[in-house]
């Protein structure tokens, strides 16, 4: 196709590319995603090995015509980061957030309530504790600290202030990697407390691996149920797209996870988990629900 009749973002995806490291190039060179939003992006500066940092990230992003993304890291902030992004790479929107690890503080009232004083307003996700999770660190039988968000039944009085400072602001209140029965503690108490836009994290992946029932418990109430690349591989895909169409995409978030240095970029493992979806029988309104409507509601953006 000559260069003069190619769409602004084919252009954009060429050029980005060739700017890109040889081992960072897109196979499907020019394909876009426009108008999708990744609520789980991985990238570097971080402490764990990562494919691509977040500036690099947001210009592929962008060039693939997607409209946002938000940066995750499990052992410090990234408020601030997206600030600094969003103004190296302007026209695509960069959010950023915290984890409640140990890195953090635990289950940390004051990061989040400093959070949400950071230039820009762009620390807009809490996630329960992931890495360090209580139920991740036992069901690993791993010896080491962990952040506890329950004890005897009942959240703890850390968690619940969490959850107000979450609910005063307009955060998105996310589950980590938490147990379960907490998951659906949480979004209980997200419920109570006015929590307006609340997101299991990877439902179905092993933290924390919720039943379907337990997944449609969480529908009422009022949450939405985040599906990743990584679900998607081999024997899971089956399961995936069983929980899916139980709980119908009006509940679903189609999320990367990406930014591991062996799996691939963020936008193509999109695109791949878009194809399947499609080639499961989803039409392309349900795949746009669940990549752009639903992600783009719990971030405050217009349909």
């Amino acid at each position: 196709m000559p260069i003069a009749s190619m769409p602004i973002s084919k252009i954009a995806a060429a050029v980005f590319t060739l700017s890109l490291p040889a081992a960072m190039s897109i196979p499907a060179l020019g394909q876009t995603l426009e108008g999708t939003i990744d609520m789980h992006a991985h990238s570097d500066p971080d402490g764990t090995p990562r494919k691509i940092d977040a500036i690099d990230l947001a210009k592929l992003a962008k060039s693939r015509g997607m409209r946002a993304i938000v940066l995750k890291n499990h052992y410090e902030p990234t408020a601030s980061l997206a600030y600094i992004v969003r103004k190296e790479v302007p026209g695509i929107e960069v959010f950023g957030g915290v984890t409640m690890d140990l890195t953090n503080g635990g289950v940390n009232p004051a990061a989040v309530e400093w959070m949400s004083k950071v230039k820009g307003g762009y620390g807009k996700v809490v996630w329960m504790p992931t890495y360090d999770a209580e139920y991740q660190v036992t069901q690993s039988k791993q010896d080491r600290p962990f952040a506890r968000v329950s004890k005897d039944g009942k959240l703890t009085p850390e968690v619940v202030q969490v959850i107000g400072i979450v609910a005063k602001n307009n955060m998105v209140l996310e589950t980590g990697h938490i147990a379960p029965a907490e998951v659906l503690m949480v979004l209980g108490e997200g419920k109570r407390q006015g929590v307006r836009n609340m997101l299991v994290t990877h439902a179905t992946s092993q933290y924390p691996g919720l039943s379907i029932e337990q997944l449609k418990q969480a529908t009422q109430l009022g949450a939405y149920l985040e599906f990743v690349w990584s679900g998607a591989r081999g024997a899971g895909l089956a399961h995936w797209i069983q929980a899916i169409r139980a709980v119908t995409p009006q509940w679903v978030v189609i999320s990367s996870d990406l930014g591991q240095p062996s799996n691939p970029l963020h936008p193509d493992g999109l695109l791949e988990l878009y194809r399947t979806l499609k080639a499961q029988g989803f039409s392309d309104a349900e795949v746009a629900q669940m990549s752009k409507t639903n992600p783009a509601k719990l971030l405050g953006l217009a349909p």
